[in-house]
């Protein structure tokens, strides 16, 4: 559902309707891998002509060990730099899940220590975890990337053609973009669920305001899918309007 939901968040001729960004978690480049192996020439092919922004919110998969982050030089190097804007490792400190880059200590009781968040203390100096920190820090030390002006990317975006949103599928992508809006006040009869999907069956209970749902994509749920299928839709807004960290 990747490519959907990222389509869907930004499809459409109205940039306004659009997020103004996507993000995704990215585990798939573990161990010795490779652009292709790991399937991240897919992230380019499914990212290309996108016309927001689209970057890794988290990277760094540690199964098996060590951690080697040579996805960095596909991420901030010509395999990827002219599709995605780059990516956060993660993490900084290390936990109970093993993923970070540095520690302030061993484990502590909580209840004697409190800055001791879940018993992983966040003060005093950093020990770099090895070879994981060095690992990462030699492949930055290579890398080079450089930002982009606004004014330089928004002409470029302009030049895209918009892309067009994804069509429902069954057992899929059950988010029809071309349905009606809800008007607010509206409810569900559950009973139509199982007749005929939403459209026929949903009953206002309320007055709609003038204007009010406007900005928003069309969202339609068919058949009985219709709690999955606003879970899809609710994580999709999430994921538009996420700030980045």
């Amino acid at each position: 559902l990747r490519p959907m939901l990222q389509d869907y968040l930004a499809c459409g001729s109205e940039a306004a309707q659009a997020a103004d960004f996507f993000s995704l978690n990215v585990y798939e480049w573990c161990g010795k891998s490779s652009f292709k192996g790991s399937g991240y020439n897919q992230l380019v092919a499914n990212a290309t002509g996108l016309q927001i922004p689209i970057f890794i919110s988290e990277t760094g998969c540690h199964v098996p060990e060590p951690r080697y982050f040579d996805d960095q030089d596909s991420i901030l190097g010509p395999d990827m730099e002219n599709t995605w804007s780059g990516a956060i490792i993660y993490e900084w400190i290390e936990e109970a899940n093993n993923y970070g880059l540095i520690s302030y200590g061993p484990k502590v009781d909580p209840a004697s220590d409190t800055d001791a968040l879940d018993g992983y203390t966040r003060s005093g100096d950093p020990t770099p975890i090895s070879p994981d920190y060095q690992n990462l820090k030699s492949h930055w030390a290579t890398l080079h990337p450089t930002g982009v002006a606004l004014s330089a990317y928004s002409a470029s975006a302009s030049k895209l053609t918009p892309i067009a949103c994804p069509s429902s599928t069954p057992m899929g992508w059950i988010v029809n973009p071309t349905a009606s809006l809800p008007s607010l006040g509206q409810t569900i009869d559950l009973a139509a669920t199982s007749t005929g999907g939403l459209g026929g069956g949903a009953k206002s209970t309320g007055t709609a305001k003038k204007g009010a749902a406007t900005s928003i994509k069309p969202v339609s749920i068919v058949g009985d899918s219709a709690i999955a299928g606003m879970g899809v839709a609710l994580v999709g807004v999430l994921l538009g309007v996420m700030v980045w960290l």
